[in-house]
């Protein structure tokens, strides 16, 4: 697996990680934890070092699996993790204030049987702490040696701009596929700009563009697409087209549609590492060799020329969740 940098303080991580939040957390069945972990020690044997939970996932139960999980390969790996959303009757709530993250971070350091998170991440904007007091709260952290380099989750250009003058941000985590380029139009150029990685959740767009899905599928209630406006059955119908691209795409790659919209992603930018998360082996080994499958600069502007007469139908996240991204 190749390795690519993230953010100007040479954070290096396999060119694609492993987003472990659907582990225990978020869509529906819920794998055996034991199962889990040999998925997991799988992931490194396959040259996987990057992998990313948060404190909110379970909330705590998927750090714990992730901590118990990577202990055997101390040293070979890095651990991402995130701050900021408490569960509350029930409803995720934000908070970010100084005395919140640095009893979040006891905690999760606990879990994840670490002495130093590699990257923290802020999981979204509290907007009732100014971004420079967390900013300023995770360099103290990093100063003590409990925190390695800072990140933020969904955060707006402004934000990002704000936090980096404090203390330089390794990484954005952002949600960012073929099924969802909103970032093009503004992160991506900011992020250059200051040296700053992206790491894109939801790659495969929770799971659309393996062609998995179309309007006859059905989401339990405890799955979390099933609240999201994209996924319902007109929506999953309407963006049909796009499956079809990515799929004609992977016959000329023979390659399979998960394998192009990986490949398509680490080809926009060497500063971009996406996390696909999985809960079988099989689509793990076939997320991973996405890092074998290159386009030429043709290839791309065809691509792109394809995409641009797509229009998608479905907003992302409903409104209440979506008005919480992008601060």
């Amino acid at each position: 697996m190749k390795k690519r940098i993230l953010g100007q303080n040479g954070l290096e991580v396999s060119a694609i990680g492993l987003g472990c939040m659907g582990m225990s957390h978020g869509y529906t069945p819920i794998p055996e934890k034991k199962e889990m972990i040999e998925l997991i020690a799988k992931a490194v044997d396959l040259g996987v070092t990057f992998f990313d939970t948060a404190e909110v996932y379970g909330p705590f139960i998927n750090e714990d699996l992730v901590g118990e999980a990577l202990a055997p390969f101390k040293g070979r790996v890095q651990i991402a993790t995130k701050f900021g959303i408490d569960i509350i009757d029930g409803k995720q709530v934000v908070g970010s204030k100084p005395e919140t993250i640095r009893k979040s971070v006891e905690g999760s350091l606990k879990r994840l049987r670490v002495e130093t998170i590699d990257l923290y991440y802020q999981h979204r904007v509290d907007p009732d702490t100014p971004i420079e007091d967390v900013a300023g709260t995770v360099k103290e952290l990093i100063g003590e040696g409990k925190v390695r380099h800072f990140g933020l989750s969904e955060a707006g250009i402004k934000t990002i701009r704000r936090a980096h003058a404090v203390q330089p941000v390794a990484a954005v985590q952002n949600e960012y596929s073929l099924f969802w380029r909103k970032p093009e139009q503004e992160l991506l150029p900011v992020l250059e700009e200051l040296g700053i990685g992206l790491v894109p959740f939801s790659p495969l767009g929770k799971g659309f563009l393996t062609g998995r899905f179309d309007g006859k599928s059905k989401f339990d209630a405890s799955d979390f697409r099933s609240i999201l406006p994209r996924f319902t059955p007109q929506a999953l119908e309407a963006n049909q087209e796009l499956v079809g691209l990515v799929k004609a795409l992977a016959e000329r790659k023979n390659a399979t549609p998960a394998q192009v919209a990986l490949a398509w992603l680490l080809a926009q930018k060497s500063w971009i590492v996406p996390i696909p998360g999985t809960t079988k082996a099989e689509r793990l080994k076939e997320n991973l060799g996405a890092a074998l499958i290159t386009f030429s600069d043709e290839e791309l502007a065809e691509i792109n020329a394809a995409t641009a007469k797509i229009e998608l139908t479905g907003d992302r996240y409903p409104e209440e969740i979506e008005k919480r991204t992008g601060l």
